[in-house]
């Protein structure tokens, strides 16, 4: 099957991206050096151009407090391109996967969310990120689109890369105690990924939508930096660990608010999968198994 890539040198699509090109499948891999996600002419012209089967997009703006000054750039990657690869899309019959996120709630549950859930996002990240998922939701009926939550992998900069990297120069470090998510790992979305790739090549079709994709468990930010640096001792990574003071959200303001609880309800992917993906503590053992090789 041939297969476009959105975004394959990012976070979650250099994984999806390597896995692809290992399998039977054509893939082609497009970045921001080969077309601006936020110019929705040349994104439509890469779909015209390259008549994939399906259409991946692990394409974001995703500098959440920068999109509050930066609105105009966000929403043209987030929103503009997202709609004008959904109408390329449906104009050839592909169908879509895209990577959305929890942003597009508004952190005031006090149970996870469910996809049928109201969304209210906070910041301009949120706000962007909502408008493309209803662009291609409206403009293209075979979408999957995955919510997903505090995602950590091998490329790019994430939570547990940061901690590690403070954890070597610092002895002591705040963290955020009362926001609550869901951490999860790139390559439990990457799966999740091939299962619905798997899927549409045999069949087809797929049970289009929107669903959540998250590893289990939930836990705080400061919990979470807990959990690196005792997995990254345990490892040898680090020879020492920070102490870790838990404060409030108040306590360490950003332009952009964050979502208070953001834990993402996965029962519609696991009844798809036929499985839960694996604790998040899982994902922090391979990468920082990873990281260590890398050292």
């Amino acid at each position: 099957m041939k297969i476009l890539v959105f975004g394959h040198r990012g976070q979650v699509g250099s994984d999806l991206y390597q896995q692809l090109l290992d399998s039977h499948h054509e893939v082609i891999g497009v970045d921001r050096s080969q077309v601006d996600f936020g110019q929705p002419a040349a994104v439509a012209a890469a779909i015209a151009t390259h008549q994939p089967e399906l259409v991946i997009n692990a394409c974001a703006y995703t500098a959440v407090d920068k999109a509050e000054t930066e609105q105009i750039i966000a929403d043209a990657v987030n929103h503009l391109g997202v709609a004008a690869m959904a109408e390329a899309c449906q104009a050839l019959n592909i169908p879509t996967i895209h990577l959305s996120t929890d942003y597009v709630y508004a952190g005031d549950a006090t149970s996870p969310y469910r996809e049928d859930a109201a969304t209210a996002p906070l910041g301009s990240y949120g706000k962007t990120k909502l408008a493309g998922d209803q662009a291609l939701a409206e403009k293209n009926p075979q979408h999957i689109i995955l919510r997903t939550s505090w995602v950590f992998g091998e490329q790019g900069n994430n939570f547990v890369k940061t901690m590690l990297r403070l954890g070597e120069s610092r002895d002591e470090l705040s963290v955020v105690a009362d926001q609550q998510g869901k951490p999860t790992y790139a390559g439990d979305i990457v799966t999740a990924i091939l299962a619905f790739v798997q899927a549409y090549e045999q069949a087809r079709t797929l049970p289009w939508g929107v669903y959540h994709c998250a590893s289990e468990g939930e836990t705080t930010w400061h919990a979470f930096a807990l959990a690196i640096f005792q997995s990254a001792l345990d490892c040898g990574l680090l020879p020492r660990s920070p102490t870790v003071h838990a404060i409030p959200t108040s306590g360490y303001p950003t332009p952009a608010p964050r979502p208070t609880y953001s834990v993402l309800n996965t029962d519609k992917l696991t009844q798809f999968l036929g499985h839960p993906l694996p604790h998040w503590q899982v994902g922090l053992n391979k990468l920082l198994s990873h990281l260590k090789a890398e050292a």
